[in-house]
């Protein structure tokens, strides 16, 4: 009787600790994810930043562009207010504010190029040099962000992780994904 007692006491501890373990592995993950989100935040932030310099320096060159820099200003309020509603969260409506500011940055550069006394000026070419810059660690964080919500979604769905996951409702979440067609097409470039 008490080596059956010790048995049941030991699968208990053994069950207790597994438990434990589960639920603290799929805690590390959720808030790897998290944090691979606030990285995007930390570069959109930046792009955002730096979008008032470029246009206040573009727009003393070109005069009769005002579309396009309230166009670019409008969508760069949009998505702070996005970012802002959403509480440093991914949200739909955030993704799609910045493939907005994105977009609406593309025709801003497009028009930059009838402009070249605009391409020479060493304040503006600085200025897109940090915007490129931010762009592509803009997308290495998206990367980064979707590589960890792979691993947390797939944690949580494989056995016995997900028996836990259920449990304590750790819920799956969204891959950063383009949602427009026209923006997984490849930019038009004339010369």
């Amino acid at each position: 009787m008490i080596i059956g007692l010790w048995i049941a006491l030991g699968v208990i501890v053994v069950v207790v600790l597994w438990l434990v373990g589960t639920y603290n592995g799929l805690v590390t993950f959720r808030n790897e994810v998290k944090n691979a989100w606030a990285q995007i935040d930390v570069q959109l932030k930046r792009r955002h930043d730096l979008i008032p310099n470029l246009v206040e320096t573009a727009r003393g060159y070109m005069q009769h562009e005002r579309g396009t820099f309230e166009a670019v200003t409008q969508a760069r309020a949009a998505a702070q207010a996005a970012r802002s509603s959403a509480g440093g969260a991914p949200s739909p409506e955030s993704v799609k504010a910045e493939q907005a500011l994105s977009s609406a940055l593309g025709r801003f550069n497009l028009v930059v190029e009838n402009y070249p006394e605009l391409k020479a000026n060493q304040n503006f070419l600085a200025l897109q040099e940090e915007l490129a810059s931010t762009e592509n660690k803009i997308g290495f964080a998206r990367q980064f962000y979707n590589d960890q919500v792979m691993q947390y979604n797939t944690r949580i769905q494989s056995v016995p992780a997900n028996v836990v996951a259920g449990m304590f409702h750790f819920a799956p979440m969204d891959l950063f994904e383009l949602k427009a067609e026209a923006e997984r097409e490849a930019p038009q470039v004339k010369f």
